[in-house]
């Protein structure tokens, strides 16, 4: 099986891309949404989180994201704690979901595909790529935040450049190039693999 890991900054169209991908019968896990519900249902999770934070960062109906927040904003030595506590779970869960695939493809969908180290774990990493401004201004459409808060996520996450080096195939979704026929080809270049 082939595992393909898509990345690529906020309002890129990473989820529209593994929706494509989805569409074409490739099982997608989303990463963001798994580590979400991993971090609140996670016994081991849990456990860490607590013991590194004390109980108040779990409140009844799951994770205290603001308490959290508060932990890691401005504090890179917590944030990489936090990171090494949830990236190996999901990373765990991404392989028992991988074994129960049956199809020749399969995909992760991850921003931080790179920084959290789960390139590792795929054969095959595709960019998709938007310029800044686009980015920006898709994001704000989309998001409840302010340019400025958009501009700082984009600032915390690996350039686009150092994406694209590292990356094996690229998707451009600049609103010039078609996604569909992109997608077509990508799924034709893997199965020539």
């Amino acid at each position: 099986m082939i595992k393909i890991g898509i990345t690529g900054g906020i309002g890129s169209g990473k989820s529209v891309v593994a929706s494509l991908l989805a569409l074409s019968g490739v099982p997608v896990y989303i990463a963001d949404e798994e580590s979400k519900w991993l971090t609140n249902n996670s016994p081991v999770i849990r456990e860490k989180l607590t013991a590194l934070f004390g109980p108040e960062i779990y409140t009844n109906e799951g994770l205290n994201k603001k308490l959290l927040a508060s932990h890691i904003f401005n504090n890179p030595k917590q944030l990489q704690q936090v990171n090494q506590i949830i990236h190996p779970e999901v990373n765990r869960h991404f392989s028992a979901w991988v074994e129960r695939q049956t199809s020749p493809l399969c995909a992760i969908e991850s921003a931080i595909l790179f920084e959290s180290g789960f390139y590792k774990v795929v054969d095959i990493s595709l960019m998709v790529y938007a310029p800044r401004e686009l980015r920006i201004e898709r994001a704000l459409g989309r998001d409840s935040a302010s340019r400025e808060e958009i501009e700082r996520r984009i600032n915390s996450q690996m350039s686009d450049e150092e994406k694209k080096d590292r990356s094996d195939y690229v998707i451009y979704n600049d609103n010039r190039q078609a996604l569909i026929p992109q997608v077509g080809k990508l799924l034709c270049w893997l199965q020539s693999q």
